[in-house]
């Protein structure tokens, strides 16, 4: 059966494969790198626990997919509790001028990106990753709406707006057009190189190298104008996912790969409204209908699906499997919301 929990030490090893084995890159905000790795983590269980200081970092959480009857890690899901972690959060905000002679009778409107950093210290939802073959499944669903169960039961956290970024267009080759029509010019590495130093280094560089004035769209190429704004092929499962949670395209853009940010308001996002507490009770009967099933505050936090069938009481009942993948036993909290 399969649980999400937060993250721990042990589990590098197995999320580096996943990182690895990734076709299309994945949020910058899951590093390759086994220090940078090392250290998400433990700045994750650090923030669980409630250990962030004012001089440290806001909290950042970073939980795992775990399948426990095997202990396969097969995916990770994360929230930033302020986006940019204390530096500013930078994209591109989509805009338009107006170009007009009087004299000659002409107007045009003429699309524009701006530099932005608009979006520091919205929640952020991120390091979405999960085995290929599990996209589009009911797991695939209990990974990427943990996070809102966990938002529910810490909504003192986090913010009233949170934000995703999705992955943006890349050709068959591995190229990506947008960054290659305009950030190359400006960086002089490669997609991936920038793409890793934004989740590695603070954010200063791209201020520093990216040109501060707005951009003209129709100076970039066709395929870089076409990619702007669209998901890759392979994130079109969660951009749906998300999208039915209540979330929805903005004016922004990811800097790197013009993919879609969407936002959302964190009290009507649809997994938060729906769910509700109720008090957990042990059955012999496994029938009933299935839903997500989350206990536990903080790095106690477990959340998985199950059977359950509701008393008259308002309580719930479950199969003792899943009081044990919980960690929960009679008569303790839970939160639930239908799959």
């Amino acid at each position: 059966m399969w649980l999400v929990r937060p993250a721990k030490p042990d589990d590098l090893d197995r999320i580096l494969d996943i990182a690895g084995a990734q076709g299309a890159r994945l949020s910058s905000t899951l590093p390759r790198q086994g220090d940078a790795l090392a250290y998400k983590i433990e700045h994750s269980q650090a923030s669980f626990a409630g250990r962030i200081g004012v001089d440290d970092d806001p909290p950042r959480f970073l939980f795992v997919l775990e399948n426990t009857e095997s202990g396969e890690i097969a995916g990770t899901a994360g929230i930033d509790a302020r986006a940019g972690n204390g530096q500013p959060f930078y994209n591109y905000r989509r805009d338009a001028l107006i170009h007009a002679s009087h004299e000659l009778g002409v107007s045009r409107r003429v699309e524009v990106l701006y530099p932005s950093h608009s979006l520091t210290d919205t929640t952020l939802l991120c390091s979405f990753s999960i085995r290929p073959d599990l996209r589009g499944s009911d797991a695939f669903e209990l990974l990427s709406r943990a996070r809102i169960l966990f938002m529910a039961e810490h909504r003192e956290w986090f913010t009233q707006r949170v934000a995703v970024e999705i992955q943006g267009v890349q050709s068959d080759d591995g190229s990506v057009p947008f960054w290659d029509s305009l950030g190359r010019h400006f960086f002089d590495m490669d997609f991936e190189t920038a793409d890793q130093y934004s989740g590695q280094l603070s954010k200063t560089f791209i201020a520093e190298l990216m040109p501060p004035n707005p951009i003209y769209v129709t100076l970039l190429s066709e395929d870089a104008q076409a990619a702007m704004g669209q998901p890759h092929p392979v994130t079109m499962g969660n951009f749906e996912l998300l999208q039915r949670e209540g979330f929805q395209a903005g004016c922004y853009l990811d800097i790197f790969d013009a993919g879609p940010v969407l936002e959302a308001r964190t009290d009507s996002l649809r997994t938060l409204v729906t769910s509700h507490q109720t008090e957990l009770h042990g059955s012999n009967d496994d029938s009933g209908e299935t839903c997500l099933i989350a206990g536990g505050e903080g790095e106690a936090f477990r959340c998985t699906l199950s059977k359950l069938s509701e008393t008259l009481d308002d309580a719930v009942k479950v199969p003792v499997s899943t009081w044990k993948r919980l960690e929960r036993t009679s008569g303790d909290r839970v939160r639930i919301a239908p799959l």
